[in-house]
């Protein structure tokens, strides 16, 4: 085990563990380099995949900062857009010169928990929309930070990325942490009658580009 701890942030970040993970990927067998971070907070923790091509060369990463969700990225949920949007940052992660992954598993339900999440699941289906939900049950609309994302980006190398998202306030709160995000690419997938709503409630009350 190695820790390389970066002292020149506030929070405190260990590189705990490094290894050559292969993983099955659309019939594809890929190795893919995966290191696993943790910081001071026990809950603080994120899995890396990255992905480099023998011809990288200084070619800026194309990123995906995703936050976990149990019932999209493991059971397939049709009510979000997380599995679909994983599924398809992973195809350019794996297609680009040099991709990265940083999953952050303690982001359920944008930062409020899988119990919120699904306290506000019920409150959807009465009526409410993804905002006005987590509102009713007393909890954020957007409870996520991107601290974390933010100190393993510099601990990698890359202070300037190509950011897969459709959320210009995670743009924002990366640069806000000294990620120089040049460029933001969608991440449009289809909609389904379970999240067609849902959708619409991000792009027109969160300013997701949809």
């Amino acid at each position: 085990m190695q820790s390389n701890a970066v002292k020149s942030f506030e929070l405190e970040l260990d590189w705990t563990a490094q290894t050559i993970l292969p993983v099955e990927f659309r019939g594809q067998e890929l190795q893919l380099e995966a290191r696993a971070y943790q910081g001071t907070d026990p809950n603080t923790q994120a899995l890396v995949l990255v992905h480099r091509s023998k011809d990288a060369g200084d070619q800026l990463p194309v990123v995906r900062v995703h936050s976990g969700c149990v019932t999209g990225d493991i059971f397939h949920s049709l009510r979000c857009d997380c599995y679909p949007q994983l599924q398809a940052a992973m195809d350019r992660i794996i297609s680009s010169p040099t991709g990265v992954l940083v999953y952050l598993p303690y982001q359920e339900g944008r930062g409020i928990g899988l119990v919120n999440k699904i306290r506000a699941y019920a409150l959807q289906d009465r009526g409410y929309d993804t905002v006005d939900a987590n509102v009713a049950i007393g909890a954020p609309i957007e409870a996520r930070d991107y601290d974390l994302a933010a100190h393993i980006l510099f601990d990698l190398g890359y202070p300037e990325i190509r950011l897969l998202t459709n959320n210009p306030a995670k743009v924002e709160a990366l640069r806000e942490e000294g990620v120089d995000v040049i460029e933001q690419i969608p991440l449009i997938v289809k909609a389904s009658p379970y999240n067609k709503r849902y959708l619409a409630t991000k792009k027109e009350r969160m300013a997701h580009k949809l």
